[in-house]
């Protein structure tokens, strides 16, 4: 085992913009600030200096990025996903079928002329019900504006209208191929939401009040804050979700106290100190996906996962991944799984002497864990004695939009793309992946916040984090994406790692499955795939639990939020829709009802260790350098 230290690299130092109005005070000499629109001198300064840091920008992206001066010159295709061929189809598809492209047509009109006799009626002064209204949980349209306004009232539900329409059109088309049908459906979903009138500033009645409001200056602060993050991305924009410069890692999250007690090459291992007397006999290990870093479990100590264990009375490792640079392109998934999963258990039993573990895996990390328990239950390793599961899947049949990303064509852009970038794929790609399967809740707000409203970002700590994405090594991206993704070979029982194929059915020991009600990213219904896969040759200790909320909210809820439900149901039946059927809904967080599980397959009571008490010096405090690298 090595002990390699990575060194953290700072981040590129941006010089930080002074606010509007202190602006505008320095430039009237002091005294009771003036707004930017009404000091002309501060003004022209302000518009001077966006003006040349927005030509530094726009031109320094073209030296930086000749890709992009082959796609305006027409050398190269500005359509690397075969987009453009998707909707080919779909147009053939329409062509072949004139009647019903005719009969969708009439309906159209139709629905347009329901609105506007709707509209006409309430002009008249009518009480009338809405020919269309938004759904339930969308929020763009919560601005009373859009109601009492009748012109916006008329905009809305145009757009709305509209918008249903075209969806359900592509939805029935027939004679396309399936996988090319659900990429049309994906991205014409994309082409709805950035049509939607909020995205215009002079129909947004947030906007406008605050362009009144401002004077103006709104819109000014928005294209600073548009500049800045053109400049921040090298030219492609990089939308802040939320404010960067606040959080510091190990100040104001990632606070929980620990140390790293091991580490090489790509991932370093934290042991947390305890705050029980004593504790559970096994220590508990986390693997979190290596896409994200480690601290979604440790954000503040009013919602960190990792301090809530501590405080029930566990030893608690997790394992933190660098953020591999190009001299880690050649890193293959058995990496992961020697250097990653194995190190990680032979660093616990140095720091404990204990031989067993219970183990968590997350997202990623877990599809790794259960690749390993399937080699390790082949090979007869029994170190692993528990194992649990927060929103991972290892049978990727169900695995959503996400599968829309991973045919031959996209695969080979992704691999030009990471071989552009020494052999990694920068973080920034898959968070922008991710961005674009709730793209008014991660992409259009922000744009509205940030550029049109001029808003400074949040001090929002899960949005911090999700904007400090990670990159990934080449061979273990194309791996993940090619055998789990897009030939689900884990689940048929042909993936062969270390010369093994492997079989989840023969790992027997008892499993919790956690999944998500509304995630886009680990969809409920593939986690339960995967559960029956692990139960598939008479596992009888499989546990399966739905949570309220997604990937993320679904899995960190501290029981003292008081927030969203989960379900639970003993058995495990053939269908998703049976499991439902008989299930039970509790309200508030499932960690609780987790945690009695847990104490249930784990039993018995040790001392309370610290790092450093094993054969294992501590390195450094928590949470680590590695987790402080910076894309």
């Amino acid at each position: 085992m090595t002990q390699a230290k990575t060194e953290a690299k700072s981040p590129k130092k941006k010089a930080k913009s002074r606010p509007v109005e202190a602006e505008s005070a320095a430039a009237s000499g002091g005294g009771e600030p003036k707004s930017l629109i009404e000091d002309f001198d501060a003004l022209s300064e302000y518009v001077a200096e966006m003006t040349g840091k927005g030509q530094t920008v726009v031109s320094e992206f073209f030296v930086k990025n000749a890709d992009a001066v082959k796609v305006a010159t027409g050398q190269k295709s500005a359509d690397p996903l075969n987009v453009g061929e998707a909707f080919q189809e779909m147009l053939g598809a329409l062509a072949a079928d004139p009647g019903t492209v005719m009969q969708r047509q009439f309906n159209l009109w139709g629905d347009y002329a329901k609105l506007m006799a709707t509209m006409g009626r309430r002009m008249a002064g009518e009480q009338v019900k809405p020919a269309i209204e938004p759904d339930p949980g969308d929020k763009r349209f919560a601005h009373a504006a859009w109601r009492e306004n009748p012109m916006l009232d008329f905009v809305k539900q145009s757009y709305l209208t509209y918008a249903k329409w075209l969806k359900s059109t592509v939805h029935q088309l027939d004679g396309m191929d399936e996988h090319e049908k659900k990429k049309a459906e994906f991205y014409t979903q994309q082409f709805i939401d950035a049509i939607a009138p909020t995205n215009f500033p002079v129909l947004n009645p947030e906007v406008v009040e605050a362009t009144i409001e401002s004077k103006g200056e709104n819109l000014l602060k928005g294209m600073k804050n548009y500049l800045e993050d053109l400049d921040r991305g090298d030219g492609a924009l990089s939308i802040r979700q939320a404010d960067l410069d606040h959080f510091k890692l190990g100040v104001n999250v990632a606070t929980t106290p620990g140390k790293v007690v091991y580490q090489n090459e790509i991932m370093q291992v934290i042991q947390y100190d305890p705050m029980t007397d004593t504790v559970a006999k096994r220590p508990l290990l986390i693997f979190p996906p290596w896409i994200n870093k480690f601290y979604i479990l440790d954000l503040q100590p009013g919602n960190s996962f990792i301090r809530w264990m501590i405080e029930q009375g566990r030893t608690v490792f997790v394992v933190s991944w660098v953020n591999p640079g190009p001299e880690l392109r050649h890193k293959t998934f058995e990496d992961y799984i020697h250097q990653g999963c194995f190190e990680a258990l032979d660093a616990v039993k140095l720091a404990t002497g204990e031989d067993e573990v219970d183990a968590i895996g997350y997202c990623i990390g877990g599809t790794m864990l259960s690749t390993a328990l399937a080699l390790m239950a082949k090979r007869g390793d029994k170190r692993i004695r528990s194992a649990t599961f927060f929103t991972a899947q290892a049978d990727f049949k169900e695995s959503g939009d996400l599968l829309l990303f991973v045919d031959d064509e996209q695969l080979d852009a992704i691999e030009k793309q990471m071989d552009a970038a020494g052999g990694v794929l920068e973080g920034r790609a898959m968070a922008t992946t991710f961005n674009m399967l709730r793209s008014n809740d991660l992409i259009w707000s922000f744009v509205i916040d940030n550029y049109m409203k001029g808003k400074d970002p949040a001090k929002f700590d899960l949005l911090f984090w999700n904007s400090d994405a990670t990159r990934m090594p080449k061979d273990v991206h194309l791996f993940y994406l090619r055998e789990f993704y897009q030939h689900n070979r884990l689940a048929k029982g042909e993936m062969i790692i270390d010369g093994e194929r492997l079989d989840l059915g023969a790992v027997d020991i008892p499993i919790f499955m956690q999944a998500g009600e509304t995630d886009h990213i680990a969809p409920h219904s593939s986690v339960y795939r995967t559960a029956r896969l692990f139960a598939s040759k008479g596992n009888d200790k499989v546990t399966y639990m739905l949570a309220g909320s997604g990937h993320i909210a679904g899995v960190v809820n501290h029981p003292d939020k008081k927030k969203y439900h989960h379900s639970v149901n003993a058995s495990l039946p053939p269908t998703l829709k049976e499991w439902k059927d008989g299930a039970e809904r509790h309200p508030g967080s499932w960690w609780p009802y987790w945690i009695e599980w847990l104490n249930g397959v784990s039993a018995g009571k040790v001392a309370a260790r610290r790092p450093g008490d094993g054969a294992l010096a501590p390195i450094e405090d928590a949470p680590g350098s590695y987790v402080k690298v910076q894309s």
